[in-house]
Formats: structure tokens, C-alpha cells, sequence
């Protein structure tokens, strides 16, 4: 059985014993714990959404030494994983082999929701309309597009100038996506309202919740969106992720799950953005916003562009990030089986 056999064999429950042990065989580097925790990773983003909570609370804990070990509950609702889905599955992973940047790898990550089953529209409607991060929000109308207009209007300092500056100095496109290329509109409500609103808001959450735009904090901020409202298509990304370093890049697993743990637990500590009124707020100081809403901004052991100096870096930089990487592989090894603390 090849190993891309075996993961789509593994991708089921598992009880959160069974998530500690993969993730300190992964800490110590071995394959069997990465190709677990990409099993499970998958089975919640493209199967089982409704566990998402509980796996990644044990995930999270297990990696980072600390948080909630939830039961993960059976009887579940289900979406099956058909053939034709992992055929979809396994192409987005070798589209690695090409070359993937922030914006085609977001396509083609958004082209699996339509290569799950049918039932998982539904699945994932309902467990929407109950999520704390979605519930209030979902019952809102589809927002309208970004007035760019109104936020270069705003004053110096503020959201709504910050966001206007960083759409425009990167060249991005106010809402990432186009809604109507990937048919938003075919959704249920309370998913389309979902996948539009944060594709409008996505950049302001980078801004208000102190997520950079480097290729991990792209990353990261997909596991703060899970966190915060269950988002579907967060899920599939860091799913998907997983598996491309698996088995495309397996020496930077343990950096990507470092990131994932730590903005996974940074997304459920902080309150439910999805339920704040955005625009309400172009003219306030991010500084403001944030002690409004209590909205801690994101921290983590490593650089923000950690992955543009490995690759790009002047010499030197390299030189320490390759020492601070040998130094934390060697911790993770050396606590990869101590209990975690609640």
C-alpha cells in the first residue's frame, strides 16, 4: 500500500490519544505522526466538519504543551470521500511540483469544494448556523463589495486607511476572490454570507489582528479563521498544506504545525470577530479597535517572514534561522511525550 493509499485508509476519527501520539511522533520527526495528523486534518475539513473543534483543540495542545483535550464525539454527520474527490485531493497537492503562490494555491484549494460530496454543503450549512464564532452573523444579509472610494476618505492612522494603503501599495484585489468565479452565489446563505464576508474582511483581520502578509502568517491567519467560525475553506487549506509538506516538504513540518497550534489556540482565545460591524470602524486606530474588542494580536516564537529568508534571505539571517530551527527541533524531541497542561 503506497502512502498516499494508507492516509486516505487513516482519514476517520481518532480519539485524542490517538492525536497525542501522532503528534509526538511527528516531533521527533517521524513520518507515520505526519501522515497521521494529515489523516485527521482531512477528515474534518472535507468529511466531518463538526469535529474540527475538538481535533484541533488536541492538535494544538499536544504541539504546543498546553489547552483543551476534548473528547471527540461519534455519531457524527458525515460527508463520504469518494474516489473522485481524492483524485482532486492528490492533483492539488502535486500542482506543488509547478509552483504555487498565495493567489494560485487559493484557487486551487477552493476548487475541492467542489469535489466533495453533495452532503457536505449541507453538513457544513448546519453546522454554520450553530457555530458561536457564525450563528449571529449568518442570519445578516450578503454583504455588498468594498467601497474603496470611502476608504481612502479615512483618515491617517485609521482601519480604514491602513486597509486602503495595503490594497493598494500590494496591488490586491479588495476582496481576494471574485465572488461570482467561484459561485458563492450557489451556497446556502449562511455559507455564502460566510465565504463572502471574510474574503471582504480577510485583510482586516490581518491588520486588526496583527497578522502579517508572509507566507506563514497567510497560513497562520487560516487557522485563526478556523478558530474564530469554523470556516470551511480554512480548513481545506491547512489540510491541504499538510499534505504538500508531507510529502513534498517534510522538513518544514514541524514549522508549519508550530504555526498552525499557535494561531489555532490565538483564534479561540479571542473574541468573535465575525459578529463585529467592520465599517463601523474605518475611522478608528487599530489600537483602539482592538482594546474596544479585546482582540489580542498574534505572537509567534518565530518570524513573520521566516519562509522569505530561508529561501531569499541574506546570509546571516539564514545562518540564525537555521540555528533556531536546530535548536527548536531539539526541544520538540525532547518534550515530544510530556503530558499536556490544562
Amino acid at each position: 500500500m503506497t502512502r498516499r493509499e494508507r492516509l486516505q485508509q487513516m482519514t476517520g476519527r481518532v480519539s485524542p490519544e490517538v492525536i497525542l501520539g501522532a503528534v509526538a511522533e511527528a516531533k521527533r520527526g517521524d513520518a507515520e505522526g505526519r501522515l497521521k495528523l494529515c489523516a485527521v486534518m482531512a477528515w474534518v475539513a472535507y468529511c466531518c466538519p463538526e469535529a474540527t473543534d475538538a481535533v484541533c483543540d488536541n492538535i494544538a495542545s499536544a504541539w504546543l504543551g498546553s489547552g483543551p483535550t476534548p473528547d471527540i464525539p461519534g455519531g457524527l454527520p458525515e460527508a463520504p470521500l469518494e474516489d473522485s474527490f481524492w483524485s482532486a485531493f492528490w492533483a492539488v497537492v502535486d500542482g506543488h511540483d509547478e509552483g504555487y503562490d498565495a493567489l494560485t494555491i487559493t484557487v486551487a484549494v477552493a476548487s475541492l469544494a467542489g469535489a466533495v460530496h453533495t452532503d457536505f454543503a449541507t453538513i457544513a450549512d448546519d453546522l454554520a448556523c450553530k457555530h458561536p464564532g457564525a450563528a449571529r452573523a449568518v442570519t445578516r444579509p450578503i454583504p455588498g463589495h468594498t467601497d474603496m472610494a470611502a476608504l481612502a476618505e479615512c483618515p491617517e492612522n485609521s482601519l480604514g486607511k491602513s486597509l486602503y494603503q495595503m490594497i493598494v501599495d500590494n496591488g490586491y484585489d479588495p476582496e481576494v476572490l471574485d465572488r461570482d468565479e467561484i459561485s458563492l452565489g450557489e451556497l446556502p446563505h449562511s455559507l455564502h454570507y460566510l465565504n463572502a464576508r471574510i474574503l471582504q474582511m480577510h485583510d482586516v483581520w490581518h491588520l486588526v489582528a496583527g497578522y502579517e502578509t508572509t507566507s506563514s502568517n497567510e497560513i497562520a491567519i487560516s487557522s485563526f479563521q478556523l478558530a474564530q467560525f469554523g470556516h470551511n475553506y480554512s480548513s481545506m487549506f491547512l489540510a491541504a498544506v499538510m499534505t504538500i509538506s508531507t510529502f513534498k516538504e517534510p522538513r518544514g513540518f514541524i514549522i508549519l504545525m508550530q504555526i498552525i497550534a499557535e494561531a489555532w489556540q490565538h483564534g479561540r482565545n479571542t473574541p468573535v470577530m465575525m459578529d463585529i460591524e467592520w465599517e463601523d470602524h474605518w475611522n478608528h486606530s487599530l489600537e483602539e479597535i482592538r482594546d474596544t474588542h479585546a482582540i489580542p494580536i498574534y505572537q509567534s516564537i518565530f518570524p513573520a517572514d521566516m519562509l522569505e529568508s530561508i529561501d531569499d534571505g541574506p546570509f546571516f539571517k539564514k545562518l540564525a534561522i537555521g540555528y533556531q530551527l536546530v535548536k527548536y527541533s531539539r526541544q520538540l524531541k525532547r518534550h515530544a511525550d510530556q503530558p499536556v497542561a490544562h
